[in-house]
């Protein structure tokens, strides 16, 4: 599975659409503090915890956890985020890493410095020039068995996957159908 995606872009074609807005874990109705207070106690100790966007990664934060990874792009709602969130989710000491990423699409550069992250001992940021919607997909794919990816579900709450062997397969062939010509 691995090799697969790491060389390929992957772009989402409008037939998956919809496919892409069910859930592949469980959501947590609400937006903020509380409810990823409930996230964490339910989840315990992941093997990795991996946020995917803005909101998520500074709600992680102010419940005085640290991602092992987060993946941000300094955007709400496709609008820039609010000041105060940047500096929440800036203010820890992350390795930084910067990858390009146009919206509907999952680059290879995202893919490698998602793979690399996870072999990096230590909370690694990734600072996306463009969207990080998609990145769940490669992140879920990518984390080891038993990690942990949440990411938001605008104006619903957030979706907490736990990374199985099954969900790997689901992802891997949804990515599969994703490939660019």
């Amino acid at each position: 599975m691995l090799k697969s995606i790491l060389d390929k872009n992957f772009c989402l074609p409008d037939t998956m659409r919809s496919e892409m807005r069910r859930q592949f874990g469980i959501l947590y109705h609400g937006d903020g503090k509380k409810t990823i207070e409930k996230i964490l106690h339910d989840i315990g100790s992941p093997a990795n915890l991996i946020t995917v966007g803005d909101i998520s990664t500074f709600n992680v934060l102010q419940c005085d956890t640290i991602p092992n990874i987060s993946i941000i792009d300094e955007k709400t709602h496709r609008k820039p985020t609010d000041s105060n969130i940047i500096k929440g989710i800036r203010y820890y000491t992350f390795k930084m890493m910067y990858v390009n990423n146009p919206s509907g699409c999952v680059t290879s550069e995202l893919v490698c410095a998602i793979s690399e992250a996870i072999s990096i001992n230590e909370p690694v940021q990734i600072m996306v020039n463009g969207e990080e919607d998609l990145a769940a997909l490669p992140a879920i794919l990518l984390a080891p068995t038993s990690s942990v990816v949440i990411y938001g579900l605008p104006d619903e709450g957030a979706i907490v996957v736990t990374v199985t062997p099954d969900i790997k397969v689901r992802i891997c062939d949804m990515m599969e159908r994703m490939k660019c010509e």
